[in-house]
């Protein structure tokens, strides 16, 4: 498992790591909470290495990060408001489930026919995304069952040599991962609160939001 300090990454090490990731490997990298996995998501081998990894069920669908909305509409089917919400919270740690187009694998959206996209501010992320010129996935670095990564020390812990790389950006700040929101329903859904908080969303929406039912 290759280790790379995120503050001193230049060219020729991102030209590295987008090779990796093009061949089929696996990277943990930092992003606006916790550390995230990594893999080109239209390589069926790299995604099924990425479920056995990390032992998640594979009804379970994988997040994608992006960095612009063209991308977020090359592989999803955005609403008015999902154009409205982008405005306001991106990039940043909010992660929206919308339709997904049909050419997404269904491995990634575990049959679901939407997909989960979030635009980071991180720096790393956003440097690899643009150098990448796809979406990548970012589940987060944890072994099914095991908390989210917030350091590379971690990362090593948990899965030893089962990644490719480590991008070390230090501790970051969510344990807990991005705030989740659906809006492939009518009033929107808060699926999992994380750094932009209930309250907020429910003064951006008017009320018009909901949390799950339980």
């Amino acid at each position: 498992m290759k280790v790379l300090r995120a503050e001193t990454l230049h060219d020729l090490d991102y030209d590295e790591i987008v090779a990796l990731l093009r061949g089929g490997g696996i990277i943990a990298f930092p992003t606006d909470t916790a550390y995230g996995l990594g893999v080109d998501p239209f390589n069926e081998g790299a995604v099924d290495r990425l479920f056995r990894i990390k032992g998640r069920p594979e009804t379970k669908p994988i997040l994608l990060v992006i960095d612009s909305i063209a991308m977020a509409e090359s592989i999803g089917r955005p609403t008015g408001i999902f154009h409205a919400v982008a405005k306001r919270f991106w990039p940043g740690p909010l992660t929206m489930v919308i339709e997904s187009q049909l050419h997404v694998p269904m491995n990634i959206t575990a049959g679901t026919n939407t997909i989960g996209l979030r635009w980071p501010s991180a720096h790393f992320a956003a440097n690899l995304l643009a150098r990448f010129g796809m979406p990548i996935t970012a589940t987060s670095a944890n072994r099914a069952g095991e908390p989210s990564a917030i350091t590379a020390a971690e990362i090593q812990s948990q899965f030893a040599d089962g990644l490719d790389a480590v991008i070390d950006g230090g501790v970051l700040p969510v344990r807990g991962g991005s705030t989740l929101l659906d809006l492939t329903i009518d009033p929107p859904v808060l699926l999992r609160e994380g750094p932009i908080t209930f309250e907020t969303l429910h003064e951006f929406f008017n009320g018009r939001i909901r949390r799950p039912v339980a």
